[in-house]
C-alpha cells in the first residue's frame, strides 16, 4: 500500500474509528465538529450485534446502562434487557440526535498514517487535540475486500474499536497437538454468534459439546447448549475451566441492595485510588479489616445462595478482586438447574490439548470425547490496534504491566491528537464511555488544558500500581471500585463540581450513575 498514490477523499478535524457503544457516545459529543465515522459492520452496536448470542442480555438493570440525556422508556422494568433491546436502544439514541448522518457502514480502516510532524505544545505539553492542519491520513476499504481503497485526513482520530470482537484469541498448541487434529468441528464463540437460532440448535444437538472458558460467554454457551440437548438422544457438555471467577444470581446480598458495598461515595472510601492524599491512605489502611469484611460477607452469600460447592466451582480469590477487574457475572437462571439435570458437567483443567477424538488434560492426564468444542476464550483486543496504528505509535500501546496506558482512560501522553474511548471497563461501561466522550469533547473545544505529558504518565503508572494491589487480573483495566473517584477527577479537570448529587446524605448512601452525570454546564 506504501506505493500506492493517495487523493485524499475527504478532510476533515475529527475521524472516529467504531460504531459501537463507545463509537456512538464518541459521535453524540463530537457532533459539532461534523465527524467522519467509520463502522466496518452494517448497523451500529459493536459486540451487541457482532458478538451476542441468542440468549445474550444485559449484566445489570436499564438505569445502569443509559445514556444521560436519553433514559430507558421502561428504565424501572427489575428484568435485564436482551441484546436486541440493547441494539433497539441505541438506535433510538442515534435516530433521536441525528447521529446515521455521520457514519459510513461497511467500510473498514485498513491503515493509519502519521503526518503531523511535531505536534507537542512544547515545554512538556501534549498540545492541542485540533491544531488547523491534517495530522492523520485514514485508508478504508468500503463495501467489500475487492473495492478500492479510499484516503480521509484528520486533525485528531477517536479509535473507538473496543477490546472485544473481531479478532478471537484462540489458545496456542504444540505441534500435532492442536486442532488440525481432531476429526470434530472447532469454532470459537464468535463464529457461534453469526449462526441463526436453528443453526446453533442443530451445531450441538445429541453432540458431546466441550466449552473452553468460564467467563459469562462460556456460561450463556453452557446454556444453550443444555437446551439443545433436553431428551432421551442430549448429551451433556463439559465446560473446560482454568480459572474460576464468582458469579451472582442478582443484586442482592443477604437483603441488601448490592450497590451499598460498591457503588455509593461512602462505599469507596475502604478501596485504594490513585493519587490519593495522606489522609485518604491512611484512612483506606485503617479501612483495610472492612474491605476483606464486605468480600466475605458476599462470599458467603453466594455459597449460602449457589451450589458452588458442590461442583467445586468456589474460586480461591475473593470475591472482590473479580469485582475490581470486572469480571464479577450474573448466573442465568437456567444455569445451575441444568448442571443438577447433569446437562452440564464441569471439568478444571490448567493444561489441555487436542486428540483426534476430543481433548487430554495435562494436569491429570485423563481425555474427553467430543464432537464439538467451542472456544469461549475471548478477543484480542489489542491486535486491532496494532494492526491499524503504525510505529513508533503502536510500540506506546503497549506496557510491561499489560495494561494499555491512557489517561483518564482517554489520552495516550505519547501519542498526539489521538483518543481512545472504550477501553477501560467499569460495572457501567456505556456510563463510563459517555462521560470520557464529554471530557474529551471539552478538551477539543479548548475549555480546559491537560498536564504536561511527564505528570499524565506518572498519573498512569499510579492507577496500574492501585490496580496491581487490587487484583490479579488488573490487566483488564477496570475502575470499579474507584469509579466514583475516576468520574470526580474528570468533572474537577472539566471545572464541573464533582458532588452531583442534592444532600449530603444521598452523596453518602445513594447509588451513583449516569442520571447524576445529566446537567454538565
Amino acid at each position: 500500500m506504501a506505493s500506492q498514490s493517495r487523493a485524499v477523499v475527504r478532510s476533515s478535524k475529527v475521524g472516529i474509528i467504531g460504531a459501537g457503544v463507545s463509537g456512538v457516545a464518541a459521535l453524540k459529543q463530537l457532533a459539532h465538529y461534523d465527524p467522519v465515522v467509520f463502522e466496518a459492520g452494517d448497523c451500529i452496536g459493536g459486540v451487541w450485534k457482532s458478538c451476542s448470542y441468542h440468549s445474550t442480555k444485559l449484566q445489570s438493570p436499564r438505569k445502569d446502562y443509559e445514556f444521560a440525556d436519553f433514559p430507558w422508556p421502561n428504565r424501572d422494568d427489575p428484568t435485564f434487557p436482551s441484546h436486541l433491546d440493547i441494539l433497539d436502544y441505541l438506535t433510538s439514541y442515534a435516530h433521536r440526535f441525528d447521529l446515521f448522518k455521520y457514519v459510513n457502514f461497511n467500510t473498514k480502516v485498513v491503515e493509519i498514517r502519521f503526518v503531523g510532524g511535531d505536534q507537542t505544545g512544547g515545554d512538556g505539553e501534549y498540545g492541542a487535540l485540533l491544531p488547523g492542519r491534517p495530522v492523520w491520513e485514514v485508508a478504508v476499504r468500503p463495501n467489500g475486500p475487492e473495492s478500492t481503497i479510499q484516503w480521509y485526513e484528520f486533525e485528531m482520530l477517536v479509535v473507538c474499536t473496543g477490546k472485544y470482537g473481531d479478532v478471537p484469541k484462540i489458545p496456542e498448541f504444540p505441534q500435532k497437538r492442536g486442532p488440525e487434529i481432531f476429526k470434530g468441528k472447532v469454532m470459537h464463540s464468535m463464529d457461534y454468534c453469526k449462526l441463526d437460532k436453528e443453526e446453533a440448535t442443530e451445531l450441538m444437538r445429541g453432540k458431546k459439546v466441550a466449552i473452553i472458558g468460564f467467563k459469562k460467554s462460556a456460561i450463556d454457551l453452557a446454556v444453550e447448549c443444555a437446551q439443545a440437548n433436553q431428551g432421551p438422544e442430549g448429551k451433556p457438555c463439559t465446560m473446560v475451566i482454568r480459572t474460576l471467577h464468582w458469579t451472582v444470581p442478582h443484586y442482592w446480598v443477604w437483603g441488601l441492595p448490592f450497590f451499598l458495598f460498591f457503588s455509593t461515595r461512602s462505599s469507596q472510601f475502604i478501596h485504594q485510588r490513585p493519587n490519593q492524599n495522606l489522609l485518604r491512605a491512611f484512612l483506606c489502611l485503617l479501612l483495610s479489616p472492612l474491605r476483606h469484611a464486605v468480600s466475605k460477607f458476599i462470599e458467603s452469600y453466594l455459597l449460602h445462595k449457589l451450589p458452588l460447592q458442590k461442583y467445586g466451582l468456589n474460586p480461591d480469590h475473593p470475591f472482590v478482586e473479580d469485582y475490581a477487574s470486572c469480571q464479577m457475572a450474573i448466573t442465568p437462571n437456567d444455569f445451575f438447574p441444568e448442571a443438577d439435570k447433569g446437562n452440564i458437567l464441569f471439568k478444571r483443567a490448567s493444561k489441555w490439548c487436542f486428540t483426534t477424538t476430543g481433548l487430554q488434560f495435562l494436569d491429570d492426564n485423563t481425555r474427553l470425547d467430543a464432537d464439538l468444542v467451542l472456544l469461549a476464550t475471548g478477543y484480542d483486543g489489542k491486535k486491532k490496534l496494532t494492526d491499524i496504528i503504525p510505529e513508533p505509535f503502536r510500540s506506546f500501546l503497549e506496557y510491561p504491566s499489560g495494561v494499555m496506558p491512557l489517561y483518564r482512560g482517554t489520552i495516550n501522553p505519547l501519542i498526539p491528537n489521538m483518543a481512545f474511548v472504550g477501553y477501560i471497563e467499569s460495572v457501567a461501561n456505556l456510563h463510563t464511555a459517555e462521560l470520557r466522550s464529554i471530557w474529551l469533547a471539552r478538551l477539543a473545544d479548548k475549555k480546559f488544558k491537560l498536564p504536561k505529558v511527564e505528570k499524565m504518565c506518572e498519573h498512569i503508572s499510579q492507577e496500574i500500581e492501585i490496580m496491581k494491589k487490587t487484583t490479579r487480573f488488573y490487566q483488564r483495566h477496570c475502575i470499579s471500585t474507584y469509579s466514583i473517584n475516576h468520574s470526580d477527577e474528570i468533572c474537577e479537570e472539566m471545572g464541573l463540581s464533582s458532588w452531583r448529587k442534592n444532600s449530603f446524605l444521598a452523596e453518602a448512601l445513594s447509588p451513583y450513575g449516569s442520571q447524576d452525570y445529566k446537567h454538565m454546564e
